[in-house]
């Protein structure tokens, strides 16, 4: 007997996502069975086709602790032609992926779909045509509930929604989560900005900016998918530890194939093998080097001194002196890329040669043109007039050879400024160099200035503050003919060449036209502490406006002093236990130099921690976070232990307190703030603090 349509709607819903899982099933079978034997002409054209089919079946796997689908839009009028002469509306239910049956009829859209986009933008001031928005709670996979807006409804009030409060305070299985299911209106517009332009977020600590950027991705992937898959996508971030929990949101967005990279190993030319000091690091990193590189490369141009002799045959052709000055000259003049006009030279020598040659009653051709260029003699003329560069040898001699960068770096650097970028001692090779960070920034710049570096068709930029001019520079030769989306906090610059504004930056990123956003609405971090960091930014950034949250969560900062004469041991595993005893993940940060005593302390308590960069499990929930690694991660608790010592061990007090920042803002649910020392003065002014002795 057929089954009973059930009239519990919880049950019907749970019933078509039953069967919208059974769907992805067979779409992925009907994949997994393609035969492609008889269509391949031969073997590349199969390996092309088998690497396609198995991207697709990747595609279409479903994942099991994630909802296939979130939302459900009741459109009050059909939306497909094949239904709008009826009249009636239709529903659709809105996923990470589209899933259709049998039939070929939709049982899930994609979030990305234009019929989608309502279910982030509509509201009861513009409705959008829906009469109904639900939407589902989930645990464990499964659907638990749903919450209808009726947008239509005058007699229904705006309330905010329980279950989009529930999916922001989930408890965290890893420190970093998608928002598709959460994403709001402003977040949305950005989302789906158009892909030629460059955006910029600026956006407060638990914002979304860095989901927001990574829907954005995703979004341009669906929407200009052949245009990006010839050109390629990147999502550039601040470390390893960071790349490894976006790596996780991806595939839940539907894509597989995104880039990912820090600015160090896009510009890894050569190995890094130590650090600048504070000074020399931001004079390395100061966009000046870039004028200064310049004038390096193109060093060794000289011009002849003598004319050069084409032999060819029983016949000699005499390019004079005069006539190689004005072909170098010329190209000087043109400014473009040093191998470039190296490899156009011997071509411009042989042109002038055939002319001469078409002048003495011969008909050279192309092949004679490119023999001439092959000649001994025009080859030592490109040799002696614009030799060969390595990018790594200039960078090398440049720092090492002070009348070299000192011709360079005339009326640009400073002789204090040339002093303080040159090695202490040289060098004797490349491969021996001890270099660091700032000079592979500069090697980058200088093989862009021989070779001009291959452009993608968009970038995600993130925690942008922190890059140097120089840095901003390499960025932005990887998307010259793309689009960028530049993310970042001015507040949580924390190094000492952090960006003074975005329109600076964007300038050295080569995208001064780009569109500036601000988030300033916090979903992440609870209002008490939010607040509370809040405090810090008179000092460290006087131009933003304090974030605001829309979570008003008491009792979610809790700031305690240890008193003399109690063991300072004893708090720090009291305030991770109790954390512990919560679900979801914990983060206990602290300054660099004290993460290995913690690490002691808690192997000897028997409380198992991780790594930045390793998922959480049911056995191991605690991570233990060094301050300089916190950015950009997220725990449901956090256990911050000495600020001052945060502060402290950043080479100057703005920095410190901007790293304190960071760490105050990555709580999703709870912080509890642990102090010896005096607070920092920014930090304890205040009449009626929300904390606890």
């Amino acid at each position: 007997m057929p089954a009973t349509p059930t009239t519990d709607p919880l049950q019907r819903e749970r019933d078509h996502l039953a069967a919208s899982r059974s769907a992805l099933r067979a779409m992925r079978e009907d994949v997994q069975s393609l035969d492609i034997r008889d269509v391949t002409g031969s073997w590349v054209t199969a390996v092309v086709l088998q690497n396609q089919i198995e991207a697709r079946i990747a595609a279409l796997a479903d994942l099991s602790d994630t909802p296939l689908f979130f939302g459900r839009l009741d459109y009050l009028h059909a939306v497909s032609e094949e239904l709008s002469e009826g009249g009636g509306g239709e529903n659709f239910y809105i996923g990470r992926r589209h899933v259709h049956d049998a039939d070929g009829d939709p049982m899930v859209i994609d979030w990305r779909a234009p019929v989608s986009q309502p279910f982030y933008r509509a509201s009861r001031t513009e409705p959008m045509d829906v009469e109904r928005r639900r939407r589902f709670g989930y645990t464990g996979g499964e659907l638990t509930a749903y919450e209808d807006e009726h947008l239509t409804d005058p007699a229904e009030t705006d309330t905010a929604s329980a279950l989009l409060a529930a999916e922001i305070e989930k408890p965290r299985v890893g420190p970093m989560r998608d928002i598709v299911a959460t994403i709001q209106p402003e977040q949305d517009e950005i989302v789906r900005s158009d892909v030629t332009g460059t955006i910029c977020v600026q956006g407060a600590p638990g914002t979304g900016k860095t989901a927001v950027g990574l829907h954005r991705v995703a979004y341009l992937l669906y929407a200009h998918r052949e245009r990006l898959a010839r050109t390629g996508t990147l999502v550039i971030g601040p470390n390893n530890a960071f790349l490894s929990y976006i790596e996780q949101v991806l595939p839940a967005l539907g894509e597989l194939e995104v880039g990912q990279a820090t600015v160090q190993q896009l510009v890894a030319h050569v190995e890094v093998r130590a650090e600048d000091d504070p000074q020399a690091a931001r004079l390395k990193g100061d966009a000046r080097m870039a004028e200064v590189l310049r004038r390096a490369v193109r060093a060794g141009i000289a011009l002849p001194t003598e004319p050069c002799m084409v032999v060819r045959g029983s016949r000699r052709w005499r390019v004079p002196v005069y006539e190689l000055v004005e072909i170098i000259e010329e190209l000087k003049s043109r400014e473009i890329r040093y191998g470039a006009a190296r490899d156009a030279l011997p071509q411009r020598i042989a042109h002038a040669v055939l002319l001469k040659m078409e002048q003495g009653g011969e008909a050279p051709d192309d092949r004679v043109q490119d023999a001439v260029a092959r000649n001994a003699a025009v080859k030592a003329v490109v040799k002696e007039c614009w030799p060969a560069v390595d990018p790594a040898k200039l960078v090398l001699r440049l720092l090492s050879d002070p009348e070299f960068l000192a011709g360079c770096a005339e009326g640009v650097l400073t002789a204090e400024e040339q002093r303080a970028v040159l090695r202490p001692k040289p060098d004797r090779s490349v491969r021996t160099a001890r270099w660091t960070p700032a000079d592979a920034v500069l090697v980058d710049e200088a093989t862009d200035l021989v070779q001009r570096t291959p452009s993608l068709g968009h970038v995600v930029l993130d925690e942008a503050q922190d890059l140097s001019p120089m840095q901003y520079r390499a960025v932005g030769r990887r998307c010259t003919t793309g689009s960028a989306t530049v993310l970042g906090d001015l507040a949580q610059g924390t190094t000492p060449w952090a960006t003074a504004s975005w329109p600076e930056a964007l300038h050295h990123l080569g995208k001064p036209e780009a569109h500036i956003e601000e988030l300033t609405k916090g979903f992440r971090v609870p209002e008490e502490v939010i607040v509370y960091a809040s405090r810090l930014l008179p000092a460290i950034a006087p131009g933003l406006a304090p974030a605001s949250s829309v979570r008003d969560a008491p009792g979610s900062l809790e700031v305690r002093r240890i008193e003399e004469g109690r063991d300072w041991a004893e708090s720090v595993l009291a305030a991770c236990r109790r954390a512990l005893e919560h679900e979801g993940s914990t983060g206990l940060i602290a300054a660099d130099a004290r993460i290995p005593d913690l690490g002691d302390l808690l192997t000897a308590a028997g409380l198992p921690y991780l790594s930045p960069g390793t998922e959480t499990s049911a056995d191991a929930r605690l991570t233990l976070v060094p301050a300089s690694l916190a950015k950009g991660l997220e725990y449901d608790y956090v256990v911050l232990d000495e600020p001052a010592a945060v502060v402290a061990g950043e080479p100057d007090e703005r920095t410190g307190l901007r790293r304190l920042y960071v760490a105050l803002t990555r709580a999703v649910s709870g912080l509890t703030v642990l102090h010896r020392e005096p607070l920092p003065e920014q930090l304890a002014r205040g009449a009626s603090d929300p904390v606890r002795a």
